[in-house]
């Protein structure tokens, strides 16, 4: 089969594309023919060995994957080959063929086109549990969505419209607050491309004046000198969402939460499906509701075959992507 491999630490530029074996399946696995795979920030970072979790080299990227059920190992009866699907497999997407867990491999309807699938559970996934999970939210409360074109971000501004907050949608050009205005956002702010300490004092002065005062929650994928601007414009008891850092990891001056009396909540869907797979179902039946009522749709803004890759995942570093990235295989 072909797939696209790290094979060394770098950015983008550093795979390869090669014919190797099909990889090997076994007991409560199953076996993925890829259709198409999602491209997320993560991969980005897995190939620099800047992730949290480091595979073994040589490795294939991508965490999500949608497609057919070509076998299954012992033990697997909720799938059979053949059944379109989607998995969330940490890494290994970016093939011909992909092993993923019996747990996380789910059937999706059969009119939902296979980019769509590769687009949603990691991005709605993620949102969702920030949400509903960590947030607290409250209908009618204020919800900045910083970075809000991005994957995560336009799931964000779906997912907080879906629940009944208010969304401002803070993006880094008019073009892409224009898209989440278009997703359902009500308000949508554009930030400086770089900060420095006068551009984040207004940033936080902007934030305040399109609120009417403040914003309740804060969901941050962004970070860098973004942050503490964003949580200067936040209201008492008010609660900060800690998504990702492509913008690098801030430095909060602690006494902004004493004096707001609020909380930084920190967000790692993995882990917590890892950690309460009950619960991990139950966001997932809600949010395949949530897409059969419309209320929610993966958008996908470009499409790379698999020897393109590499550009895929370098369109989504430079902070270009609108929605989603993914590749699809033939």
């Amino acid at each position: 089969m072909k797939a696209v491999l790290s094979k060394e630490v770098g950015g983008p530029e550093t795979l390869v594309l090669e014919e190797i074996a099909s990889p090997e399946y076994g007991k409560n696995q199953v076996l993925v023919r890829v259709k198409a795979c999602g491209v997320n920030f993560p991969d980005s970072l897995m190939i620099k060995d800047m992730y949290q979790f480091k595979p073994p080299r040589p490795f294939s990227p991508g965490g999500e994957v949608a497609g057919f059920v070509e076998a299954v190992g012992e033990g697997v009866t909720h799938v059979k080959p053949g059944d379109r699907v989607l998995a969330s497999i940490g890494n290994g997407g970016m093939a011909e063929l992909a092993v993923a867990a019996a747990h996380s491999v789910m059937p999706i309807p059969d009119d939902m086109p296979f980019a769509e699938a590769a687009a949603f559970m990691m991005t709605y996934g993620t949102s969702y549990y920030a949400l509903k999970d960590r947030a607290d939210p409250k209908k009618g409360e204020k919800l900045l969505v910083l970075g809000a074109a991005g994957g995560v971000g336009i799931a964000a501004v779906e997912l907080g419209k879906a629940m009944g907050l208010e969304v401002i949608a803070a993006c880094s050009s008019q073009e892409k607050v224009d898209f989440c205005l278009g997703k359902g956002a009500d308000k949508g702010l554009v930030y400086a491309r770089e900060l420095d300490k006068d551009g984040m004092k207004a940033f936080s002065n902007d934030i305040k004046e399109i609120s009417g005062g403040g914003v309740d929650i804060i969901y941050d994928g962004v970070g860098g000198n973004y942050a503490e601007p964003a949580l200067r414009a936040m209201n008492w008891e008010g609660r900060f969402l800690v998504i990702g850092f492509p913008a690098g990891i801030p430095k909060i001056p602690l006494n902004l939460t004493l004096l707001k009396s609020c909380d930084i909540r920190g967000v790692f869907w993995g882990a917590a499906v890892a950690r309460d797979p009950k619960a991990h179902a139950q966001n997932v039946k809600e949010l395949f509701e949530l897409y059969t009522a419309g209320k929610i749709r993966p958008h996908v803004s470009n499409t790379y075959p698999l020897e393109k890759s590499a550009d895929a995942i370098l369109e989504l570093t430079e902070r270009r992507a609108q929605g989603k990235v993914v590749i699809v295989i033939d």
